[in-house]
């Protein structure tokens, strides 16, 4: 489903990433976790085109994204890839002049060409299916914060991806929002949903993830399944890592 292939990225002088491979295939759900400056996050969003990299590829399903795309030239390619893979940002980035409602069948009434009885049919399913359905009519600043990301995993959904990637969706949430939003990518684990979660949770990527990925200074340093990550770890970084991490 997803094969990133040997990704080079910089900026400048600087490398982010430096030459990392990862497979996910489809129905699989692949954690990210690491120290922060890693380059977990710019990974994710090279995956989607959100940023260009200088090296190497990435490919998902039939869509090959290759190194040193032009935004505006490459285009066309750059949303096939984003039609069949969504992305969960921190900090929510819902439209705060729509609706909970309106947030969800913007796109696909305007991209898809969707009717708005459809497009609103599946829309009070999908709020259903995250428990929000009574904020329907709500405006982003009515929610809570585990609200809001609850509705932009629900707005990613409405677009139907084949995968998609979650960056730290629960960084800007304390424990008991970030408690909501886990269980619900948790059940869309559980449907078989293709994800990469990059994530602060240790138990989340433990319990949910089918394999475990510790990225550190632009490396893939570690990964395996998630038993095996947590349980051995073999990499120093690895061990001096989860060492911290125990202690939140």
């Amino acid at each position: 489903m997803i094969h990133v292939d040997a990704l080079f990225k910089r900026h400048g002088e600087l490398e982010i990433l430096k030459g990392i491979s990862l497979t996910v295939n489809r129905g699989e759900v692949a954690a990210i976790i690491g120290p922060s400056g890693g380059g977990k996050s710019t990974f994710l969003r090279c995956i989607n085109g959100l940023e260009t990299f200088q090296g190497g590829a990435v490919r998902v399903g039939p869509h090959v994204l290759s190194a040193n795309l032009h935004p505006r030239k490459d285009a066309a390619q750059l949303q096939k890839v984003r039609k069949v893979v969504g992305f969960v940002f921190q900090q929510f980035n819902l439209f705060p002049h729509l609706s909970v409602l309106g947030n969800l069948i913007e796109a696909p009434m305007l991209v898809d060409n969707e009717p708005k009885e459809s497009a609103v049919a599946r829309a009070v399913a999908l709020l259903d299916r995250v428990g929000l359905l009574a904020k329907a009519e709500a405006y982003p600043r009515d929610l809570s914060g585990g609200q809001q990301q609850r509705v932009a995993i629900a707005r990613t959904l409405m677009m139907r991806p084949e995968a998609i990637l979650f960056d730290e969706p629960t960084s800007a949430l304390d424990p008991v929002m970030a408690n909501e939003v886990l269980g619900v990518i948790s059940d869309l684990a559980k449907a078989d949903q293709t994800m990469i979660v990059v994530t602060h949770s240790m138990r989340f990527a433990r319990q949910v993830s089918d394999h475990v990925h510790v990225f550190a200074g632009g490396h893939d340093v570690e990964f395996g399944p998630p038993d095996k990550v947590f349980g051995d770890p073999q990499h120093e970084t690895t061990k001096s890592f989860l060492k911290e991490a125990g202690k939140d």
